[in-house]
């Protein structure tokens, strides 16, 4: 289980330089991310290496952020590999409400981050199920 941020910005020019420059200067790594925009405001998720900390320093520049729990699962580079992970999820009656791509720097396997309701649970139910969730992104 990961720590994931999320910054809500107002959308406008020069927002995202700001933030990746604020934690730049925190000498906070981003792992992965996904930005999901509307007219005024948007929704940067982030996996970092300080979540704490990478929230920490966006608040004192103005950013409302909070810390979500995420599950990262290592698959392997192959087409259909997502959709076995979303085929389990679905038999499962497990709904995913986002997800985006990072990858773990040791083994250099794509990590899908997502988020979903009780991520305890669905966690056990991957494992049971087979895969590989880790937490080395």
């Amino acid at each position: 289980m990961l720590d994931q941020v999320s910054v809500y910005a107002e959308n406008k020019k020069g927002t995202m330089e700001h933030i990746t420059s604020v934690l730049a200067e925190g000498n906070i790594n981003i792992l992965g991310s996904v930005t999901n925009d509307s007219a005024e405001f948007g929704i940067i998720r982030m996996v970092t290496t300080e979540p704490e900390k990478a929230a920490q320093v966006l608040e004192k520049e103005g950013y409302y952020c909070r810390l979500t729990p995420v599950l990262a699962v290592e698959v392997t580079d192959e087409v259909g590999n997502l959709n076995k992970l979303l085929k389990a999820l679905d038999e499962s009656n497990i709904n995913v409400d986002y997800l985006y791509l990072s990858f773990n720097r040791q083994s250099g396997k794509p990590i899908m981050v997502f988020h979903t309701e009780g991520p305890y649970e669905v966690e056990d139910c991957l494992r049971n199920k087979g895969f590989i969730m880790t937490e080395n992104l």
